[in-house]
């Protein structure tokens, strides 16, 4: 641990000794550098109280989301300003080297003072940035609209709308009042049935219970189904009994009841309209290690025709492409969450990618593979990072054919 520790400081060291050397370019205010270096300390010493005060036994996400904000805000934004610099530095080495000539004679101040400018703009744009999605992205919830095509679907749910939410990590919001806009949104839909695909909470139940009353208000005119996600069984906290945590789960399962939320745990629940059925599947989380793998799409499938038309909620996009497409249960149309779209990227209509996609190629939209469908939720609420930038939380409605 000293070791890492070291080497994190001499890291940062580095970046500060190049960061000055901008903020002296640009400036010979003594107050405006002493500011600067004041700050810095400033922030650098809540970050590294906030990592070694960091323990499994607490169960608030407060000290995450401090230690990650500041990262993100205060520390990420000035590796460009170190980029632009590090960058001047190697061509004048370079041209020094190559050239044989005088240091003096392949240093520009000018082209040094807008390369400094360049990158403490684009720092500045990329903390507000940070900021924006805290104060307000985390709050812009968008409701995605997809046609289905099902093979086989009784045409009685022709037009069939279905609401998915995904990954609410409730613990993450201080005030329920403030996601009233994006309960009404769903309402606004008028859908025949939610779908909950998984992450209520971040660690404990209780985060859970004063959103009750929100959630409750979510109506659909068959019901609202939901599965378990990897927060939900609390398995990022330290307890006291096996007891203990088996008792957190059942009541966040309790709670969800009370939210108005059918709980599926590797099971199915069967839509009729004028005779003619669909089939719900719910399993319980499966991911690759190190999540939990508890996931039993044949107890789920117990009872259901082979031909009737599935779907079905998983909460890891990973349970489609190692187990749900290569399943002989022919499920039509898989829902997951669980990427969050990495909260941070670039979600455009012709023009996708986010951090998260080296992890999971699957992490966000419809896909299509071996005839199934996977589709992978963007994500109500936030984790870690509490905010969102430029990949909004989703509210996805479905309307099958």
């Amino acid at each position: 641990m000293p070791k890492n520790l070291l080497i994190t400081a001499g890291i940062f060291l580095f970046l500060e000794i190049y960061i000055y050397q901008a903020i002296r370019t640009l400036t010979d205010n003594f107050w405006i550098r002493m500011g600067y270096w004041i700050i810095s300390l400033i922030v650098y010493a809540i970050f590294a109280y906030e990592v070694t005060h960091y323990q499994r036994t607490d169960r608030s996400m407060l000290r995450a989301q401090i230690m990650i904000s500041v990262f993100l805000i205060f520390i990420l934004p000035k590796v460009f300003i170190v980029l632009f610099l590090l960058i001047d530095d190697i061509v004048r080495t370079g041209g020094y080297l190559i050239g044989f000539a005088k240091p003096s004679e392949n240093f520009f101040p000018e082209r040094r003072k807008f390369l400094s400018l360049v990158g403490l703009g684009m720092s500045g744009v990329l903390s507000a940035l940070f900021i924006d999605g805290i104060t307000f992205g985390k709050y812009r919830h968008k409701v995605r609209r997809v046609k289905v095509k099902l093979p086989d679907l009784p045409k009685s749910f022709k037009g069939y709308k279905i609401i998915q939410i995904s990954d609410v990590h409730s613990g993450s919001f201080s005030d329920p009042s403030k996601l009233q806009h994006a309960v009404d949104l769903i309402n606004e839909q008028k859908p025949d049935l939610v779908l909950f695909t998984g992450d209520m909470v971040n660690n404990v139940a209780d985060e859970f219970k004063p959103f009750i009353p929100l959630f409750s208000q979510i109506k659909a005119k068959d019901g609202k189904l939901s599965v378990l996600g990897n927060h939900d069984y609390a398995d990022y906290v330290t307890w006291d009994s096996a007891e203990a945590k088996k008792k957190n789960l059942n009541t966040l399962i309790d709670y969800e009841k009370q939210a108005g939320f059918d709980l599926l745990r590797n099971e199915h629940r069967i839509i009729e309209k004028k005779g003619e059925k669909l089939y719900i599947l719910g399993v319980e989380n499966w991911g690759l290690k190190p999540f939990p793998q508890f996931g039993k799409i044949d107890d789920a499938l117990k009872g259901v025709p082979e031909s009737a038309t599935k779907i079905l909620m998983s909460h890891d996009p990973t349970h489609f492409d190692h187990v749900v497409k290569k399943h002989p249960g022919n499920i039509h149309l898989t829902l997951s969450g669980h990427t969050h779209g990495m909260q941070f990227g670039l979600d455009l209509k012709n023009v996708k990618w986010s951090p998260v996609q080296y992890k999971y190629p699957k992490w966000a939209d419809l896909y299509e593979s071996e005839g199934k469908l996977l589709y992978v939720n963007r994500g109500f609420g936030v984790l870690g990072y509490p905010g969102r930038v430029g990949v909004l939380p989703e509210i996805t409605l479905f309307e099958l054919s």
